[in-house]
């Protein structure tokens, strides 16, 4: 049997308190990776994660990342990474925002500009620094949490998909500029999938028929399904994949309200 084997690597999973990080840090975890998590506010839910990671005899740490769009923020949390982990073999950058709806015509430009910021800037100020490191010890996975909203427009969410589709480009583009250093740089786009940022719509029975009713598999996914494809993506069964977007969706990208044709 062929087996996913992560032992004695080192991965940093932004925002790896909850949702789908926090999935990425068991998967990974499973696998034998040691963990290291950020989160922004809940250090006891951060905690919980760390306790899990353990649970698998690997190591765990918690660090606190105010915010990712700051440049100085990032640099501060790559010297815990440093300090701590003494090392990087893998960065997921999952820590992401959709922002408060709103057509293009009524959006606010702060708001606007900061979901760009947190979606974009910080998975580019944290994939410059793991570049750095991955690229001495000559191997390195990236994964950007990209979102099948690079490909599908979702109306009031125009800084969303923009900055999930510049990710997608990003990550394209860095994995043309290391591959030659041994890293590899993939994005993976989940679908509609069940976490506390959309709770309010799967706990609904009716929003979550119409949810399914988007998705040719015909429920929404959990979240280790993400961690799992992740933590493939991170292991040498993937050794010659890089450069493409993931999509992990259940099929919503085949547009299901084409199934009896156009």
């Amino acid at each position: 049997m062929i087996a996913i084997e992560l032992q004695g690597r080192k991965a940093l999973i932004t925002g790896g308190d909850s949702g789908l990080g926090a999935a990425t840090a068991k998967s990974l975890a499973q696998a034998g990776a040691d963990v290291a998590i950020t989160y922004r506010y809940e250090s006891k839910a951060a905690e919980q994660v760390a306790t899990v990671v353990q649970s698998f005899g690997v190591k765990a740490y918690a660090f606190r990342l105010d915010n990712i769009s700051q440049k100085e923020d990032v640099d501060a949390l790559f010297r815990q990474v440093d300090q701590e982990l003494g090392g990087l073999d893998i960065l997921v950058n999952n820590a992401g925002t959709d922002g408060p709806r709103a057509l293009c015509a009524d959006s606010d430009v702060a708001a606007w500009r900061q979901v760009v910021e947190i979606d974009l800037f910080g998975p580019y100020y944290c994939a410059r620094e793991a570049v750095a490191r991955m690229g001495r010890q000559g191997r390195g996975v990236i994964v950007n949490t990209s979102s099948v909203h690079e490909f599908i427009p979702w109306a009031g969410y125009s800084a969303y998909t923009s900055a999930k589709a510049a990710l997608s480009m990003f990550s394209k583009t860095l994995a043309q500029e290391v591959a030659a250093q041994g890293i590899r740089v993939l994005a993976i786009a989940p679908g509609a999938v069940k976490t506390p940022i959309n709770a309010n719509v799967w706990q609904d029975p009716k929003g979550l028929a119409d949810l399914d009713g988007k998705i040719p598999m015909g429920r929404v996914g959990e979240p280790d399904e993400i961690g799992h494809a992740i933590a493939f993506l991170c292991s040498d069964l993937a050794s010659y994949i890089t450069g493409i977007t993931v999509p992990v969706d259940g099929g919503m990208l085949l547009y299901p309200d084409f199934r009896q044709g156009g």
